[in-house]
């Protein structure tokens, strides 16, 4: 172990893995038996930590992965040859004959795409596999689902592309059910085109964690794409996921550096935008903006100190945090602060900490930087 790892924690997140492992097991139980689980591990799996979160998630019987980029594919072929691989996100061009040395399924959105893959394969002598992204309203990656046939054909008539599985995406199952059911029958229209296509011998998806509530049991779907919901985060405030009550994975924890006492009018950090209002005690805090707490959470955020709240007074700067902790008796440096996670009965969700920085559970997974070292809990527990 290096010098710097023996180092006392000032800020760290704590990884339950054992809770990751009960996650993904209550979300099998509540699918249907044929739904395939496919874990979107993508961006260091949501701030986590890929090899540490997959490794896990191979044990607990994930059926395949999906990453964003060609680089997440490589590191997570390291764990080990086999495991189904997805990449969502387009390649460059430059990527393409590299597709088979990592032993990865690819995303089709377009003929140009047809074209540089098939010519990677024919390089190559060995067909590529893909799967084909059908646009239905994203607005994103994906052929417009009117126009899905032309792709389609476009990759049966290739000598070198192998199609295993076709998709979409909803940009609004958290919020607009509505949409989404459009989007839903859209896809379905697309894929009815394909009338010489045995649908069940793909995978077919296009569900994700917000789309759990009104997943459709029957018909050509076959697999969903779990992210958020599997590291215990709800997709969006009041889910009422009758069948997952998911446990937290990730926690995230600074300490007190500094505990001081100053006048009534004293203004706080920079730009003076808090000035206090009676003789107070505060909290000098080890970590600040450039560990992931963001700026945004200046004079409105809370922590938690001996399992009470405490504001943030001023701005969140670089690397200390100021809170106010006057009613508190007995605080010193080198306390645990909980900045997400629970402290005796009191606790700060992700979705809470969140809101405060007016952004959404994935950002803040993802904000935390990499200056946090991440502990991993691994027992299973109850």
């Amino acid at each position: 172990m290096s010098q710097h790892h023996q180092l006392p924690l000032r800020c760290w997140a704590e990884i339950d893995l054992g809770a990751l492992e009960r996650n993904l097991r209550r979300i099998r139980a509540s699918l249907p038996e044929h739904m395939r689980y496919v874990a979107v591990v993508k961006a260091d799996a949501y701030g986590h930590g890929l090899h540490q979160v997959a490794a896990r998630l191979m044990h607990a019987g994930a059926d395949l992965f999906a990453v964003a980029t060609l680089s997440e594919a490589a590191a997570l072929r390291e764990l080990g040859p086999g495991w189904p691989i997805l990449l969502l996100s387009p390649l460059v061009p430059e990527e393409d004959a590299l597709i088979l040395s990592h032993d990865v399924a690819v995303t089709v959105s377009s003929l140009d795409e047809v074209s540089r893959f098939s010519a990677a394969a024919a390089a190559a002598k060995k067909a590529i596999k893909v799967h084909l992204k059908i646009d239905t309203g994203m607005g994103r990656s994906g052929i417009w689902h009117e126009d899905a046939k032309t792709v389609f054909d476009a990759i049966r008539e290739s000598d070198s592309l192998d199609l295993v599985g076709i998709y979409t995406h909803y940009s609004s199952s958290d919020d607009d059910p509505e949409f989404t059911a459009t989007q839903r029958t859209r896809f379905r229209a697309a894929l009815y085109q394909f009338t010489d296509l045995d649908l069940s011998a793909l995978l077919i998806h296009a569900e994700n964690s917000a789309g759990l509530e009104t997943i459709e049991r029957a018909g050509p779907f076959n697999a969903v794409r779990i992210g958020l919901l599997q590291f215990g985060v709800l997709p969006h405030r009041g889910s009422l996921l009758a069948d997952v009550k998911p446990d937290p994975v990730f926690s995230f924890y600074t300490r007190v550096g500094l505990v001081k006492i100053l006048p009534a009018d004293t203004a706080i950090s920079y730009g003076k935008t808090h000035r206090l209002t009676r003789n107070s005690k505060v909290a000098v805090l080890t970590a600040g903006y450039g560990d992931g707490i963001p700026r945004a959470l200046s004079n409105k955020g809370e922590v938690l100190i001996a399992g009470r709240r405490c504001p943030i007074l001023g701005r969140v700067t670089m690397d200390q945090t100021i809170v106010d902790v006057t009613d508190l008796p007995n605080v010193s440096p080198g306390d645990r602060v909980t900045l997400i996670g629970r402290q005796e009965s009191a606790e700060i969700g992700v979705a809470e900490f969140s809101d405060w920085d007016n952004t959404i559970p994935w950002e803040t997974l993802c904000s935390v930087t990499k200056r946090v070292p991440r502990i991993y809990r691994t027992a299973l527990g109850l």
